[in-house]
């Protein structure tokens, strides 16, 4: 009977680890998916390391010098996710958070750019203090299913307008906010063009249809001519003597206390919560809830890189619903689009062949694919369905993540106890608002 019993754990064990490994051998068609779909994800945020530089360069750090810092950055944040978490998720220098860096610690707060990047390890430290105990997860399990399922379509929505923008498809307007450019604008034409295409292929199955789109985007916008000219500094040859100015330069001297505690306590607020939920969305569109943790944990420590390499925080950026889309699963897609960023500092006026039209219908794609969580969401009672709603609307339209988020939270919290539920809220809930709460405060000092 004891052998019996032995032979029977043998051949548990044996079958555990067949089917361990059987889960985690890919086929030669899932690395080719998976690669696909991190050159996908690549192209759809590749745009950040001009961008970003750009708004660090208002900070006083050399746009060179920024180019490459965001490069190193967004490199090392995606091999953190490829090889630790194992997920789809990209990982770059957050438009919003890079504003709040640039005109916020810096210019609203007198900060030097050395003194910010101070800030930006400090709140790396936190946010890995976070997201390495159980409070990462208890942050999560504390937010309502509603509220994490609008945060996830207020995000999509938000990748509808910055394609419509970033493709040229709306513009400001006093009038009426924005408003709808004409037919005659190669680039709206170009856009609505490929628009059209990346749904056709999507609908018929194709394989690599986003990638196909994009190269169909590209050779449209050459031929009708919707491909700027403006590329000079883009093309420049890198100085990475610039950058040694640049690497480990962050410094406590002469930063007072009050501006420490104020620049650490809101930055520290907004990449948690933006990240939570950014990863959440993430990791609900592949069905694999169970990497946040892990997830949480790249994502702290590439902050903390961040502020070494002289640049502004990581975030799990909106686009990664690119490559998840094309197919993306494991943490293959993470890794192949780090290395694709490492290559751009010798192939960067490569990247400026894709133009803004041929990568726009792809957001704006994406983010409607987003859009069937708002199934999952509660509208009734109002208490409840409002501030689903406030997300929903306030994300895209502040165009702001955590803004929005705030304010569904902060109004949940209040609602609640309005309507006599409040013991049906998780203490630690009310502690996230009340934090919200003091962020508003602080940005209006």
């Amino acid at each position: 009977m004891r052998l019996v019993q032995q032979q029977k754990k043998q051949d548990d064990k044996l079958g555990q680890a067949t089917t361990a490994q059987v889960k985690h051998t890919l086929s030669v068609d899932d690395w080719k998916r998976e690669s696909l779909a991190g050159i996908v994800s690549f192209f759809a945020i590749v745009y950040i390391v001009i961008v970003n530089a750009s708004i660090l360069a208002d900070a006083g750090i050399p746009q060179q010098a920024g180019i490459i810092a965001t490069v190193l950055a967004s490199a090392v944040g995606c091999f953190l996710m490829g090889f630790w978490a194992k997920v789809p998720i990209i990982l770059v220098p957050g438009m919003g958070i890079n504003a709040m860096f640039t005109y916020t610690l810096v210019q609203g707060m007198g900060m030097s750019w050395q003194q910010a990047l101070t800030i930006v390890v400090l709140s790396g430290l936190c946010f890995i203090a976070i997201s390495f105990t159980t409070l990462a997860g208890k942050i999560r399990n504390a937010i309502p299913t509603s509220l994490q399922e609008a945060i996830t379509v207020g995000i999509g929505l938000m990748l509808v307008l910055i394609g419509l923008h970033k493709g040229g498809v709306i513009v400001a307007n006093e009038a009426t906010i924005i408003s709808f450019r004409s037919f005659a604008e190669p680039e709206a034409l170009v856009t609505l063009i490929t628009l059209a295409i990346t749904c056709i292929l999507f609908i018929r199955n194709v394989p690599g249809h986003l990638l196909i789109s994009m190269i169909s985007g590209t050779l449209l916008a050459y031929l009708l001519g919707a491909v700027s000219t403006d590329t000079t500094a883009a093309t420049e040859g890198f100085s990475w003597a610039s950058y040694a100015d640049v690497f480990g330069q962050f410094t406590f001297q002469d930063l007072p206390l009050t501006a420490l505690a104020v620049g650490v306590f809101s930055l520290t607020l907004v990449i948690v919560f933006e990240n939570v939920g950014l990863i959440n969305a993430h990791l609900n569109m592949i069905n694999k809830p169970e990497r946040f943790n892990r997830a949480m944990q790249a994502n702290a420590i590439s902050v903390l890189t961040c502020g070494l390499l002289g640049t502004s925080p990581t975030v799990s950026t909106v686009e990664t619903a690119a490559g998840i889309s094309a197919g993306g699963r494991t943490g293959i897609p993470s890794i192949v689009t780090g290395v694709l960023f490492l290559l751009t500092l010798v192939a960067l006026p490569v990247l400026t062949l894709v133009p803004d039209p041929a990568v726009a219908p792809i957001l704006i794609f994406i983010g409607g694919l987003m859009m069937p969580s708002v199934k999952h969401i509660k509208f009734e009672p109002f208490s409840v369905g409002l501030p689903a709603f406030f997300i929903i609307a306030f994300i895209p339209l502040l165009h702001s993540i955590v803004d929005g988020i705030a304010i569904g939270f902060i109004s949940y919290a209040l609602f609640q106890v309005a309507a006599g539920k409040a013991r049906e809220v998780k203490p630690l809930f009310y502690v996230i608002a009340l934090l919200f709460v003091a962020h508003f405060v602080l940005q209006a000092l």
